[in-house]
């Protein structure tokens, strides 16, 4: 199996699991109790809280555990809009998001909450200036991703948190995709609030955290014990959180290295598949990426087609379309780039890891040639042009 998924997941780096395992049984105490094993396990979330405030350059009280991506996402915006709703009922967010903060937005929508939905760039950039011109006095929350999950695109954070901080707004990004891949420094992007996950960087499934700047109003969204300084009730998952701070621990020793390993194969990927198939395209290929990510959009091929066909030859990728209530639907993300629906359909993103091997990429080089060759000979769509 060559694995090329790695925006959707990571597999747990051996270090992680090793570091996890006594928390399931050795010392398996509930971090409550007052008691050696309830303060060995306390202690251990607490060295993770350190290990984590340090990476990013946030204080050790300003971080806050979730159970992943998407808790931490809706801890974000519904916690800060309940604090604030008596201020304003205006919010903003791009149309490129992560569906766990789309879905929320488009919820409040329905509770009477206006929200300004941010278009971007053809190469999936937004424009600090577009940014601008959409605050209102009655804006209480701004939520804008930092890198996108499919084109890698990174966003110009800080600028646009610097806007959020002169007419004292509450900034929050999405930033699942690019914690352990590069340097994150909260004071210097400017931002109130940011969410993380740990299996987007080799940690274990079901973690995340929010970080919280010192003095932002949150209200929590599940209420119970006094965990996490009242911010998120429930016993701690202390394996899991053991596991995401070996995870922290392996990036900050490591991320540079594998950013120059990963590029160099993402880049062989992108010049052989430009070289060897016609008639394609790299998104957003000179904007600033993701090192790992690439998006391929393949004239008159169907991208749920190409998977399934890679996965056959044993290479796991994904696609822009998802297949929901038996029809196709194009990426929201090019869509918004301004990609017709067409051309949106034959979209397949391969997302490398610290695990590919140069013998991988050329495998792919290979295969999928041939494997666009033979859609395209029977392929049901018209003659379309990529951009």
């Amino acid at each position: 199996m060559i694995y090329l998924d790695y925006n959707a997941t990571t597999p747990c780096d051996k270090r992680v699991v090793e570091a996890m395992l006594p928390f399931f049984q050795e010392k398996f105490g509930n971090p409550s109790s007052l008691y050696y094993l309830g303060q060995e396990a306390k202690n251990a979330i607490e060295e993770t809280r350190e290990r984590i405030a340090r990476f990013i350059g946030a204080r050790k009280e300003e971080i806050i555990f979730t159970s992943g991506g998407t808790e931490a996402n809706n801890l974000a915006i519904r916690g800060t809009i309940e604090a604030l709703k008596k201020k304003g009922n205006h919010l903003i967010t791009s149309s490129i998001e992560h569906h766990s903060v789309l879905k929320v937005f488009q919820s409040l929508e329905k509770e009477g909450f206006e929200v300004t939905y941010l278009p971007v760039n053809d190469a999936g950039q937004l424009d600090p200036d577009t940014l601008q011109k959409s605050i209102r006095p009655s804006t209480i929350l701004i939520s804008i991703m930092q890198a996108n999950n499919e084109t890698g695109v990174i966003e110009p954070i800080k600028e646009l948190a610097s806007l959020a901080q002169t007419k004292g707004i509450v900034f929050h990004t999405d930033a699942v995709q690019t914690m352990g891949k590069i340097p994150i420094k909260v004071k210097d992007l400017g931002v109130s609030l940011l969410s993380a996950s740990a299996h987007k960087f080799y940690g274990p499934k079901g973690i995340g955290f929010l970080y919280l700047r010192k003095g932002t109003p949150l209200s929590p969204q599940i209420r119970g014990g006094e965990h996490e300084r009242r911010k998120r009730a429930g016993t701690e998952n202390v394996p899991a959180i053991v596991g995401m701070g070996k995870a922290t621990e392996i990036a900050a020793g490591e991320m540079e290295a594998e950013t120059k390993k990963v590029e160099t194969l993402r880049n062989t990927l992108e010049e052989g598949l430009l070289s060897t198939i016609p008639e394609i395209e790299v998104v957003s290929q000179k904007a600033p990426r993701l090192f790992n990510t690439s998006l391929i959009l393949v004239k008159d091929v169907e991208g749920e087609s190409m998977l399934l066909n890679l996965d056959f030859e044993g290479i796991e990728v994904s696609s822009g379309s998802a297949c929901t209530s038996g029809s196709l639907e194009p990426s929201h993300v090019l869509l918004a780039c301004g990609y017709p629906h067409e051309i949106a359909h034959g979209s397949i993103r391969f997302s490398l890891g610290k695990f590919n091997t140069a013998e991988e990429i050329n495998q792919v080089l290979e295969v999928f040639p041939k494997i666009v060759e033979k859609l395209r000979k029977i392929s049901p769509f018209g003659k379309s042009e990529v951009h």
